[in-house]
């Protein structure tokens, strides 16, 4: 059985996909993955995602030049979640989040309302051409 197989693809073929920053293991985003991404990123050791809104591959860092290193692909128990384990590049330290920030889960619920926690790291229109 090819190990692609193993995992359990959603009706459009899909698996969500959660990439954590190795060391520090920061959650750094979400993002889904097809069939072709998932083993686009094994193959090359770098993300690669799908793009829904876009409905084409995206390669991590394409525009910005801020790209992941893979070093780990773990799924989970239920087979329908991946978890990359990443080396975020393109900035020290790395921006994952098309803000600018770190991470894009910088939002924290706070007294009723979200507050972002984080800074912006360098600004997106700078970023992105």
């Amino acid at each position: 059985m090819n190990w692609l197989d193993e995992v359990k693809w959603d009706a459009n073929g899909l698996v969500p996909v959660i990439a954590q920053e190795q060391g520090s293991n920061d959650v750094l985003m979400f993002a889904w993955m097809n069939r072709e991404a998932l083993e686009k990123t094994a193959e090359l050791g770098r993300a690669v995602y799908f793009s829904r809104s876009r409905n084409k591959l995206w390669f991590k860092g394409e525009e910005s030049g801020h790209v992941q290193t893979v070093h780990e692909i773990r799924l989970d128990c239920d087979s329908d979640v991946v978890l990359l384990k990443v080396t975020q590049l393109g900035h020290e330290p790395g921006i994952a989040c098309h803000t600018g920030r770190h991470s894009c889960f910088f939002n924290k619920y706070d007294n009723g309302g979200w507050k972002a926690v984080e800074p912006v790291l360098k600004d997106p229109e700078s970023i992105y051409k």
